[in-house]
């Protein structure tokens, strides 16, 4: 008995949304995948301005956050897979994150 692989067509994005808890992505088959923003914890940290800067990549195979160092592809989103980073790897980044921001934000000064 010989069993062939069946190659399935991965669509691509075309649009991108992000709200405060979810991340919707227009494909090009007509379809609209929605998924917890919890999923993917650095889009979940980070400010409206910064989730909204987004692209595609691999004309649409994926979406990069270059802000958020954070790519997320299609082909996931179809399978249901959330983020796989790492609980220390988030964390490590939280941490850059914040420095970052205080650093920026110490030369404010209020009067």
């Amino acid at each position: 008995m010989n069993i062939s692989a069946v190659e399935i067509e991965i669509p691509l994005a075309e649009d991108v949304k992000v709200t405060k808890d979810s991340l919707s992505v227009d494909l090009s088959d007509g379809r609209t995948i929605s998924v917890p923003l919890e999923w993917f914890p650095r889009l979940l940290q980070a400010t409206s301005k910064e989730r909204n800067n987004w692209r595609l990549i691999g004309k649409g195979q994926g979406i990069n956050w270059e802000d958020l160092d954070e790519d997320i592809s299609v082909e996931g989103l179809i399978a249901g897979r959330p983020s796989g980073e790492s609980q220390r790897s988030f964390m490590k980044w939280l941490k850059q994150r914040q420095s970052r921001l205080i650093s920026k934000f110490s030369g404010v000064h209020s009067l």
